[in-house]
């Protein structure tokens, strides 16, 4: 069965992975994930690099890497700082549409690099003080890129959203499957000794 290794331990990715039914094993390379580039570019460097530090690791198989970042104005939000950088995010996002960016890389066996990326248009409601400031007290907004969690409390406050959600959450799965084929990977027979393994 073909070796997959997911450059990630977000519990997230892990659980959007886990729908593609195929064995998986994850590492957390050590990148440095500074990037100047427009958040539609940045997305795809970073993936790209923490799937290269990941393939030096892992030489036969194959490596899937991505990055996430929220852009408003064209000002890019990763993850906050702490608490006060979160509510500072959250204002900026309040009442406004903002975009997601996910950049996908996925390395085959031999060596040959995949890379795009996805831009999902996300709106939000006008967002009261008091909303902002519980859900960054809650902890929640602190590993996440722009703050907020589609999956979590921030869903309360999408009035509209324009592509894909998995890709919101980090991992846009239709790209991921693109990739992985384009790559060379066996999904289909992937799928069925899963199962059959499973079952």
């Amino acid at each position: 069965m073909s070796r997959l290794i997911l450059a990630s331990r977000s519990p997230r990715r892990l659980e959007l992975l886990t729908r593609f039914g195929v064995p998986f094993e994850t590492f957390v390379p050590d990148v440095d994930e500074s990037c100047d580039l427009p958040a539609a570019e940045a997305v795809e460097s970073l993936s790209r690099r923490k799937a290269l530090a990941t393939s030096s690791s892992f030489p036969d198989a194959f490596i899937l890497a991505a990055d996430t970042l929220v852009s408003v104005d064209g000002v890019s939000l990763g993850k906050p700082s702490g608490r006060e950088d979160a509510v500072r995010m959250l204002r900026l996002l309040s009442g406004r549409t903002h975009q997601v960016f996910t950049g996908v890389t996925v390395i085959s066996p031999s060596g040959s690099v995949f890379t795009s990326s996805d831009r999902t248009d996300v709106t939000f409601c006008e967002v009261p003080e008091e909303e902002i400031l519980s859900y960054a007290a809650s902890g929640e907004p602190l590993d996440k890129a722009g703050s907020y969690a589609l999956q979590g409390r921030a869903s309360l406050w999408i009035t509209r959203l324009d592509g894909c959600d998995t890709s919101v959450i980090g991992l846009p799965l239709y790209l991921v499957r693109k990739l992985l084929i384009s790559a060379g990977y066996p999904l289909a027979a992937a799928q069925r000794q899963y199962f059959c393994i499973k079952g």
